[in-house]
C-alpha cells in the first residue's frame, strides 16, 4: 500500500468517525466504509463483500436511550484494513467479520472518551453563548466533530503503520479452530441480519417474491445485473396489477394490502 492509498484510507476513516455522530451521509455504515476502503486500496470486490456482510450485522445496532450501539465505524474501517493487509482475499472475509465484533466494542470505549471531552467543550460553548460569540461556538462545534473523526482515523493510521507481512504473520499464528470458529460465528450473525430484514418486510404480498428470489439465486449463470432486471420487471408487474386491483375495489372497505404497516400508512 503506497503513501497516497494510506492517506485516502485515513481520510475515509476520518469521515466515518464524524458520520458516526452526524449520521447524514452514512460514511460510517459498513457497506459504505468498507467499499470506500476497498476502492482506495485497489480491493473493491473485497470491500463490497465485507461491507455487505457487516451491514447485515449492523442492521440490529441502534442507540436506545442512554444505551449506545456498538461502533460500526471502527468495526468497518479496522476490519477492512486488516482484510486488505492479510492478503488472504475472499478466504479472509470470515476472519475479518469475526474481528469486527470486538472492534465494535472497542469503539464504544473510544467514543466514551470523546464524549467525555465533549462535555467540557459544551461548557465552554455555554460561556461563549452568554457573550454572544457565535464564531467561537461554531469553531468549538467543528473541533468537537473533528475529535469524533480522529477517534477512527488514529486507530486506522496505527493499523496502516504495521507492515502487511507482520499482520500476515500474526494471522498465521491463529489456530485453525479459532479462525474457523470466527468464520462460522460471523456467518451466523449475518444470517440473523437476513432474518431481521425478512421479518421487517414479510407480508402476504412479498413472500412469493422471496421464494422466487431464492430460487433464481441458485442459478449461477445469472449475473447480478440479470437478477436486478428480473426484480425490477417483477416489481413493475406487481405495481401494475395492484393498481388495477385497487381501482376495481375502490368502493370496498377491504382494500388493504394485508401488511399492517401499509394499512396504517393508508389510514393517514
Amino acid at each position: 500500500m503506497n503513501a497516497i492509498q494510506m492517506v485516502l484510507v485515513v481520510l475515509v476513516a476520518f469521515l466515518a468517525g464524524m458520520e458516526g455522530i452526524l449520521d447524514q451521509w452514512e460514511f460510517h455504515q459498513p457497506l459504505v466504509a468498507c467499499t470506500l476502503i476497498g476502492l482506495v486500496t485497489g480491493h473493491l470486490d473485497l470491500g463490497i463483500i465485507l461491507g455487505g456482510q457487516l451491514q447485515m450485522i449492523a442492521l440490529g445496532w441502534a442507540n436506545i436511550g442512554a444505551a449506545v450501539a456498538p461502533d460500526a465505524a471502527l468495526a468497518s474501517v479496522a476490519s477492512a484494513i486488516i482484510l486488505v493487509q492479510s492478503g488472504q482475499g475472499t478466504k479472509g472475509i470470515g476472519m475479518a467479520t469475526g474481528i469486527a465484533m470486538p472492534l465494535a466494542v472497542a469503539g464504544l470505549f473510544l467514543t466514551m472518551i470523546v464524549r467525555t471531552i465533549s462535555t467540557g467543550i459544551v461548557h465552554i460553548m455555554d460561556a461563549d453563548a452568554k457573550k454572544a460569540n457565535w464564531r467561537r461556538i461554531n469553531m468549538w462545534q467543528w473541533i468537537d466533530v473533528c475529535l469524533q473523526g480522529l477517534r477512527i482515523a488514529i486507530p486506522a493510521a496505527l493499523l496502516l503503520a504495521i507492515p502487511a507481512s507482520t499482520v500476515q504473520y500474526w494471522l498465521g499464528l491463529m489456530p485453525t479452530w479459532l479462525s474457523d470458529g470466527m468464520s462460522i460465528g460471523g456467518a451466523m450473525v449475518v444470517a440473523v441480519g437476513y432474518a431481521m430484514v425478512i421479518n421487517m418486510m414479510a407480508s402476504r404480498e412479498v413472500w412469493p417474491f422471496f421464494a422466487i428470489g431464492f430460487a433464481l439465486a441458485a442459478i449461477k449463470d445469472l449475473t447480478l445485473i440479470a437478477l436486478g432486471a428480473i426484480g425490477l420487471a417483477m416489481a413493475v408487474m406487481y405495481l401494475a396489477l395492484e393498481s388495477k386491483g385497487g381501482s376495481g375495489n375502490s368502493g370496498s372497505d377491504n382494500d388493504g394490502t394485508g401488511d399492517p404497516l401499509g394499512d396504517i400508512i393508508d389510514d393517514y
